[in-house]
């Protein structure tokens, strides 16, 4: 039953480079009731950028973290700073408009802007270049869309260039380059703005997981899994599916993509540049600098969580690209991300619905956090402090638009019933016993569906496949040892506990002595 990895230089376990190569501060559990203005849940881009601008402005900030910060999306990002989120712009003047479609660029090239004058302004040594960024086609029938895109271009004022050809050694029939964009270590950058959130008073707190909100007149309280409570004038969620979303069923508004990143060492010599390919299996390109030489950074492979093929082969699909592109000498990094892409594409961030205003989400970033995240920070400083943002109009959650949301709505939700039907009737044919070391799977437990994981000692933990958010059954994740809900995208650890909302609760387990 084992999956084997095609190299012995792919790295047994996913770890990042960013967290690798970054040491991080501590900080405590909560532990008491407290008070602040605004209470800021979850530890990633936009909450931490948030806290550092509202500490600007004065306001008392405490952030909450159930894990620790910078363990989620934004410690596993790609990190380009740019606005060439794929192809979309043509997309989005045929939806909205030229004036949204332009406010939405502006938005995202000033999120850019800030996060350079940030770096300036502290000193911050993070490895920002300035880089062009392209993306490139090796198929006929993707011409005519770079052909569109790149009139999309010129009409939201990009600088950009159709090209047919580019730096690295691919062959390509045509690319379009949005000029001077940008790349960084992300996680040097976040770690000073956390030192600058410390210095500001902010209130930070990990282990530390908000539960639901109490709301009593004009004071919100976000209580926490242990009972400790939080109160604010203001509440802002950044914690990919709100934790709280207030009626808004979020869930059924996004589905969860997971995508797959190497970090490699190359036989020939990568030039510069970030690269996007515009056909599926997507390839994205970028190199960080490691110990004096460049570590390529391949990725790409996206795919709804929970779904498709045996997620190590993923992994390797990037090791072949890498062998023919580059070569390879070495595999020092590998990881996996997820992310949320809303029913419109555009990202849900301000007032989590008409009827809370003065509870907020950013959520829906699809893959393009570093730039949609700080522009999200920006934004909701700017609500909170009664500031003018146009972009609010743009991405505001309670916008509904005809054409496609209805068309994503009902494919959403219909593939949602498939897995959830399909999960029930699909039967268990392994045992427990059958199971490899460090080998995870399916199995049939007195005749019913479980989930098992065997580690490298022979200990084993036996999990009840089904999901606590809304009853799909899990589905095995062998590239990063987890067990994946193919419906709303929740994901749990080997033991069951909580990796990934929508859900709240643990997997139950399934025998009390194991280990």
């Amino acid at each position: 039953m084992r999956e084997h990895l095609q190299s012995g230089n792919m790295p047994q376990f996913p770890e990042p480079y960013w967290r690798d190569s970054t040491n991080l501060n501590s900080y405590p559990k909560l532990t008491e009731d407290i008070k602040a203005d605004v209470a800021i849940i979850g530890g990633g881009i936009t909450g931490i950028t948030n806290a550092y601008l509202l500490a600007k402005e004065g306001v008392k900030v405490a952030l909450l973290e159930a894990g620790v910060v910078l363990n989620g999306t934004t410690g596993h990002t790609t990190a380009k700073i740019t606005a060439q989120h794929g192809l979309i712009y043509n997309e989005y003047l045929n939806h909205f408009g030229p004036e949204k479609t332009k406010l939405y660029y502006q938005a995202i090239q000033q999120a850019s802007q800030f996060i350079k004058d940030t770096i300036a302004e502290h000193n911050i040594d993070c490895d920002l270049s300035e880089e062009d960024a392209y993306i490139y086609t090796n198929s006929k029938q993707e011409i005519s869309k770079l052909e569109q895109e790149i009139l999309a271009y010129e009409i939201i004022g990009a600088d950009s260039e159709y090209v047919e050809s580019i730096p690295i050694p691919i062959d390509v029939k045509a690319a379009i380059v949005m000029k001077k964009q940008a790349q960084f270590h992300p996680l040097q950058y976040m770690k000073h703005l956390l030192d600058l959130c410390t210095e500001s008073g902010v209130a930070i707190y990990e282990q530390t997981t908000a539960d639901h909100i109490d709301q009593e007149g004009d004071k919100i309280h976000v209580v926490t899994s242990n009972g400790n409570r939080v109160t604010a004038e203001h509440i802002i969620s950044c914690s990919h599916f709100p934790f709280d979303d207030g009626s808004g069923f979020y869930f059924s508004r996004m589905y969860a993509e997971r995508s797959y990143v190497l970090g490699v060492r190359t036989e020939k010599e990568f030039p510069g540049g970030m690269y996007l390919s515009a056909e599926n299996p997507t390839r994205s390109l970028r190199y960080a600098n490691m110990n004096g030489e460049r570590l390529v950074l391949i990725g790409g492979e996206n795919h709804k969580t929970g779904q498709g093929i045996p997620t190590i082969q993923h992994y390797e699909s990037l090791e072949r690209f890498g062998h023919e592109t580059f070569g390879i000498k070495e595999i020092p990094y590998r990881w996996s991300a997820q992310d949320l892409t809303t029913l419109d594409k555009l990202p849900y961030i301000g007032r989590i619905s008409r009827d809370h205003t003065n509870i907020y989400v950013a959520t829906g970033y699809r893959k393009w956090g570093i730039t949609n995240g700080t522009a999200a920070a920006l934004l909701l400083t700017d609500l909170i402090t009664g500031k003018d943002n146009l972009y609010h109009d743009v991405v505001t959650p309670s916008r509904f638009v005809a054409d496609p949301s209805i068309k994503h709505f009902v494919s959403q939700n219909l593939d949602v019933a498939k897995h959830l039907i399909q999960g029930k009737v699909e039967m268990a044919l392994g045992k427990p016993e059958d199971l490899d070391p460090d080998e995870g799977a399916v199995v049939s437990v007195n005749g019913k569906r479980a989930g098992a994981y065997k580690d490298n000692e022979g200990n084993l933990y036996l999990v009840d496949t089904t999901c606590t958010h809304m009853g799909c059954e899990v589905e095995w994740n062998s590239g990063d040892r987890s067990w994946d809900c193919p419906c709303h995208g929740s994901r749990f650890s080997i033991e069951g506990s909580v990796i990934e909302g929508p859900a709240k609760s643990p997997l139950k387990r399934l025998n009390d002595d194991t280990k």
